[in-house]
């Protein structure tokens, strides 16, 4: 009896032990909210913003929307986080199980040389008591997790629709550029009539026959690259289309018009971004398993009952006089070589992993912002300095032309203007698409997400 209380006794001292020195506080991350705070305004004022709700408001293409719905139907890297999405809701239903108690049933026959046959079978029920609630936490790191799976999720929605987009725009720009050096090439052989015409008239020579001719080879050369380069944008749409040809594609002659979107106070921008919402999540599954490790160093108890039946026949052994038994199990993690002080080690640096990771995203999305605000003024000063620079060129080219039909001026002099001429608009169209497309950016960017 007095061993018995004994070591009774130094059960409930190690208990109460492992008790102590395992209830240290949970770790807790450094506040996110107050990271948000820290950006209290954008750096640029923004001029002509429109406030928009979804990044497909900020254009409207006739066509455009069927392309976007086939490509969330069918794009295979999107469909992947869709399934990654499935899986995690499968594992959260794997560890919601360690809630429930377990049932196992068992039946089977022996057969010995001196008790014949016999049968047995037996159905024994299992349950683990959360008593420190190391099971829900599992649970809710869980749940936290789907929401950061659910983030990714929405995220490479916007992503998807975003490259839509920018490559239906590019495709666009693509066309404008060989509509200019069509023009070009049209121009250019006109001289090269013009110099011969010249010549048999005697009023010149073909010393720049050349020349123009040059510049007529190097335009055709640019126009079959220009013509490739369209059938690449038509080929990137198709796959992010996830479909080998995209049927009934057409493209408008100009270039459409896209919306500034408004960029609010930086709190309510970035909160809507859906990677920033996915590393948030992260932080709170990360700090739920450092629980979990925490309490995976306590007693844990374990309630289990059975049925069990021996006899000569199946039938007889199928618990026809079974026997019963309840046990109850108290036990304690002592010595396992550091293991579990190593698991809870782990789980703190994952968490401050995870803390570091969000303000890295956090950093990126304000700078993603600010990038894309420059560059709406920056582009919108170099558009409206290029419309000038061309109604420049334009007005030279008249003059010139007269100039050269008088005898003035080397047909040189009004190959240099008509190039510049056409430089310029095709610079121009290059910095309007590049305007265009910073606009879809900066929509992503604050957040602007896709309906589902």
């Amino acid at each position: 009896m007095y061993i018995h209380k004994k070591m009774a006794m130094l059960l409930c001292a190690v208990t109460c032990g492992l008790a102590a020195c395992s209830s240290q506080p949970s770790y807790h991350a450094k506040d996110t909210e107050q990271l948000l705070k820290q950006h209290e305004q954008w750096q640029y004022i923004q001029q002509g913003a429109q406030h928009v709700s979804y990044l497909t408001d900020l254009v409207s293409i006739d066509g455009l929307e069927p392309i976007i719905a086939q490509a969330v139907a069918n794009n295979p890297s999107y469909n992947q986080m869709h399934v990654a999405l499935r899986l995690a809701y499968a594992q959260r239903q794997v560890t919601a199980a360690s809630q429930w108690f377990g049932v196992d049933a068992d039946f089977n026959g022996q057969r010995s040389e001196d008790e014949g046959t016999q049968y047995s079978s037996s159905l024994g029920v299992s349950w683990e008591a959360d008593v420190w609630q190391k099971n829900a936490d599992s649970v809710s790191a869980q749940d936290m997790t789907i929401a950061s799976s659910q983030a990714d999720y929405q995220g490479a929605r916007d992503t998807l629709v975003a490259s839509v987009m920018r490559t239906y725009l590019n495709i666009i720009l693509r066309q404008n550029l060989l509509d200019i050096e069509q023009q070009r090439l049209v121009v250019l052989q006109n001289n090269e009539q013009n110099i011969i015409e010249r010549y048999q008239l005697g009023l010149g020579d073909l010393e720049a026959l050349d020349t123009a001719r040059t510049s007529t080879a190097s335009t055709r050369a640019t126009i079959a690259d220009y013509i490739e380069q369209i059938a690449q944008s038509k080929r990137a749409l198709e796959v992010l289309g996830g479909v080998d040809v995209l049927e009934g594609l057409s493209v408008p002659a100009q270039m459409p018009n896209v919306l500034q979107p408004l960029a609010e106070l930086p709190v309510q921008d970035l909160a809507r971004r859906p990677d920033l919402q996915s590393a948030f999540y992260q932080i709170k599954a990360k700090r739920y398993l450092v629980d979990v490790s925490y309490k995976a160093l306590l007693p844990s108890i374990t309630l289990s009952a059975s049925l069990s039946d021996l006899a000569n026949t199946p039938s007889q052994a199928l618990l026809a006089s079974p026997v019963w038994s309840l046990l109850g199990n108290l036990s304690a993690p002592l010595f396992q070589g550091g293991a579990l002080r190593a698991q809870v080690d782990i789980a703190k640096l994952n968490a401050e992993q995870a803390f570091w990771d969000y303000q890295d995203t956090l950093l990126t999305a304000v700078n993603e912002v600010e990038n894309a605000l420059g560059q709406e003024q920056s582009l919108s000063t170099q558009q409206e300095q290029i419309n000038i620079a061309l109604q420049s060129a334009q007005r030279s080219v008249a003059n010139y032309q007269s100039k050269y039909q008088q005898g003035l001026i080397d047909i040189l002099d009004l190959l240099t203007v008509q190039q510049t001429v056409y430089d310029l608009q095709a610079q121009l169209a290059q910095i309007h698409y590049t305007l265009q497309t910073n606009r879809i950016d900066l929509g992503l960017a604050l957040g602007l997400g896709v309906s589902a």
